[in-house]
C-alpha cells in the first residue's frame, strides 16, 4: 500500500496552567503535526515538539524540515516498508531528533493501523500498565505540600520534585513532603543542578524520604563525577540530558557505570528506532528504564507508552507531558486511573482526532 499524501502543520496548543521561566510566561506548547495518508484512505499521525536547550532543534524547524520537497519525496512509497524510511530520515536529519520522531511516530501509527494491530503488538507487548509520576515544579516549601496534596486527591501516588536551585530548601522540601505524604512515592528531577559533594549532602539528609529515583543530578559533562559515588547510589541515579543516543548509551553503559537508570524521551532520540536502540544496550548492561516527555500532544505521549510497554526492562513512566493541555488535536490513546497508565487496543496508537 502506497503512501499517498504526506502533510505537515504547526499548532500552539493551550495550557490550563500556564508557568513562568526566564521572565516569560509559557501559557501554550508549540508543537509540529504530520499526517500521512496512504491510498486506501489511512491515516497516521505524528508529532513532535523537542526543546531547544536540550537536542538545539525548535518545533519550527522540525515543522520547516516536514514541509520541504525531501519529504515530499516519499509519495508514492511502499508503508510496509516504514522502518527505512525511518532509517533514510535519520540519515538525511542526523542531527534533529524532532523530525526523526514525528516522521517515526507517523509512520508507525500509519504501519499499524495498515495492519490493523496497535504499534505495541509489532514489537511484543511485555507490560500492560504502570504508574506515571507527575511533577511539582520548583517552589516553596508550603506550595509543594499543596500541589501535593491535589495530586493525591487526583489519585496519583508518584510525585516527582524538581531540584537544583537550593540544596539545602530542596532538603526542606523533601523532608516536609515525606512526613505528610509518606504513603506517597517521590522521585527528584536536580535538572544538573548538583555537584558531587552537594548530590551526597541532598541523599544523605534525604534518606528517611527513600528516594525513588535522582535524575540527571550533575551537568552534562560531568558525568565521570558519579563514578566515586556509592554504587548503592548510583543505582538510582537516572541519564537525563546525557542520553541522547545510542552513542551515549554506550558510554555511560561501561563499568563504572555513573548511572542506574536511562531517561528515554522520544524527542530526544528521535522516535521509537532510536529509544529501542537505547532500550538493547541498556538490557544488555542491566540498566533499567525510565521513560520520560516534554509537554507534549497525546500522540507522541502515546507513542512513548506503547515502546515503553514493548520493553521488559521498563520500571519507571513520567509521562505526565499531556495532562495540562487545554487542548489537543486528539484524544483517546492511554487510559489514566489512579495515577496507572495503559493503551487500549485499536490499530496504531489508538487515538482518534479531536
Amino acid at each position: 500500500m502506497k503512501i499517498k499524501e504526506i502533510k505537515a502543520f504547526s499548532k500552539n496548543l493551550a495550557l490550563t496552567k500556564p508557568y513562568s521561566i526566564a521572565y516569560k510566561t509559557v501559557s501554550d506548547v508549540e508543537s509540529a503535526f504530520l499526517f500521512i495518508t496512504l491510498e486506501n484512505g489511512i491515516t497516521g499521525i505524528g508529532a513532535a515538539n523537542p526543546a531547544k536547550e536540550v537536542v538545539n532543534e525548535t518545533p519550527a524547524q522540525t515543522l520547516q524540515n516536514c514541509q520541504s520537497d525531501y519529504f515530499q519525496s516519499f509519495i508514492g512509497k511502499d508503508i510496509r516498508h516504514f522502518r527505512k524510511m525511518i532509517q533514510d530520515v535519520h540519515a538525511t536529519f542526523p542531527d534533529k531528533p524532532g523530525t526523526q520522531a514525528i516522521w517515526d511516530i507517523a509512520l508507525h501509527d500509519t504501519f499499524a493501523k495498515y495492519l490493523g494491530i496497535p504499534v505495541v503488538e509489532i514489537y511484543g507487548q511485555h507490560i500492560k500498565s504502570l504508574p506515571t509520576s507527575v511533577t511539582i515544579g520548583i517552589m516553596g516549601v508550603e506550595e509543594t505540600l499543596k500541589e501535593a496534596a491535589e495530586y493525591k486527591k487526583l489519585g496519583f501516588k508518584v510525585l516527582k520534585v524538581k531540584t537544583g536551585e537550593s540544596v539545602e530548601l530542596d532538603i526542606e522540601r523533601i523532608l516536609k513532603l515525606h512526613e505528610q505524604h509518606n504513603d506517597m512515592i517521590i522521585r527528584v528531577d536536580a535538572n544538573q543542578g548538583y555537584g558531587k559533594k552537594e548530590l551526597l549532602q541532598f541523599v544523605q539528609a534525604t534518606e528517611k524520604a527513600n528516594l525513588e529515583v535522582i535524575e540527571q543530578p550533575v551537568p552534562v559533562g560531568k558525568e565521570q563525577e558519579l563514578t566515586g559515588v556509592d554504587e548503592k547510589i548510583r543505582k538510582i541515579l537516572v541519564a537525563d540530558e546525557s542520553l541522547k543516543n545510542g552513542t551515549s548509551a554506550i558510554q555511560y553503559a561501561t563499568l563504572p557505570q555513573p548511572f542506574g537508570i536511562y531517561n528515554i524521551k522520544l524527542m530526544k532520540c528521535g522516535g521509537l528506532m532510536g529509544a529501542f536502540e537505547i532500550a538493547t544496550i541498556a538490557k544488555a548492561a542491566n540498566i533499567n528504564l525510565f521513560w520520560g516527555c516534554n509537554d507534549e500532544s497525546i500522540v507522541s505521549i502515546t507513542a512513548a507508552i506503547h515502546a515503553a510497554f514493548a520493553c521488559p526492562h521498563t520500571k519507571y513512566l513520567d509521562l505526565d507531558g499531556s495532562f495540562d493541555l487545554a487542548e489537543d488535536l486528539v484524544n483517546g490513546g492511554f487510559s489514566l486511573k489512579d495515577g496507572i497508565l495503559s493503551i487500549n487496543k485499536k490499530p496504531g496508537f489508538g487515538f482518534e482526532l479531536t
